[in-house]
C-alpha cells in the first residue's frame, strides 16, 4: 500500500513538473525580448542622457543663491542642464515660497522621494531579470531531463539528446537574460544615485536662499 502511494505522488510530481515546461520556456522567451527592448532603452538612455557634474551644480547653486526673488531662481534652474524631472522638483520648490519653512521642507522631501520612487520602479523592471531569469533557466534545464533519463533507461538516446538540447538551451536563455538586466541595473543604479545626491544637495541650497529671504521678508 504504501508503494502504491509513493507511486501514485512521484507520477503526481512528475505531472506537475511536465505541465510546467511549457509556461517555464515562454517565460524565458518573453525574459529575452524584455532583456533586448531593455537593452535598448538603455542604450538610448546612455547616449542621450548629459552628465550634469559638480562644476554645473555649483554654477547652478551660486546663481540661485544670488537670485533677487523666486522668479529669477526659477529662472536658472529653467535654463540649467539638469533633467526635466529634477527641474520640476526645484520648480515646485521655488513656487511654495510662500509657506512656512517646515512645510516647504515636507514637501521638498516627499518630492525627492517620489523621484527615488520612480528610479526605483525603473531598476526593479530589470532586477527581476537578474533574480527569475536563472531561475526560470534551471527550471528548464531541470523539467526535461526527468523524460530524457527515462528514454536513455529504454535506450533512446535520440529522445535523450533532444533532453539535453532543451535543457542547455533554456539555461542560456535564463542566463542571458539575467546578465543583461544584471548590467543595466548596475548602471542605472548608479546614474540615479548620483542624479540623486545632485538634486539633494541643490534642494538644500534653494531651501536655504528661500528661508532666508523669507526671514528678511524680501517676498
Amino acid at each position: 500500500m504504501q508503494i502504491i502511494g509513493s507511486e501514485i505522488l512521484s507520477n503526481l510530481l512528475y505531472l506537475i513538473a511536465q505541465s510546467l515546461l511549457i509556461p517555464v520556456i515562454l517565460v524565458l522567451l518573453a525574459f529575452i525580448v524584455y532583456a533586448v527592448l531593455s537593452l535598448g532603452s538603455f542604450l538610448t538612455e546612455k547616449f542621450s542622457k548629459s552628465k550634469f557634474d559638480v562644476d554645473k551644480t555649483e554654477a547652478l547653486i551660486r546663481a540661485i543663491s544670488k537670485s533677487a526673488n523666486p522668479e529669477e531662481m526659477a529662472k536658472h534652474v529653467q535654463d540649467s542642464e539638469l533633467p526635466v524631472d529634477q527641474k520640476k522638483v526645484l520648480v515646485k520648490i521655488i513656487s511654495n515660497h510662500d509657506i512656512g519653512s517646515k512645510s516647504r521642507r515636507a514637501l521638498a522631501t516627499k518630492l525627492i522621494e517620489e523621484e527615488e520612487l520612480k528610479f526605483s520602479n525603473i531598476t526593479q523592471r530589470t532586477d527581476i531579470l537578474v533574480r527569475l531569469g536563472p531561475t526560470m533557466g534551471l527550471m528548464g534545464t531541470l523539467i526535461p531531463l526527468g523524460p530524457g533519463l527515462s528514454a536513455l533507461g529504454t535506450g533512446d538516446i535520440n529522445s535523450l539528446a533532444q533532453a539535453l538540447i532543451l535543457a542547455f538551451n533554456t539555461t542560456i536563455a535564463g542566463l542571458a537574460a539575467g546578465s543583461v538586466g544584471f548590467i543595466i541595473s548596475r548602471y542605472r543604479k548608479k546614474w540615479y544615485a548620483d542624479d540623486l545626491s545632485i538634486l539633494d544637495a541643490i534642494v538644500d541650497s534653494t531651501l536655504e536662499v528661500l528661508d532666508k529671504c523669507q526671514e528678511k521678508g524680501s517676498f
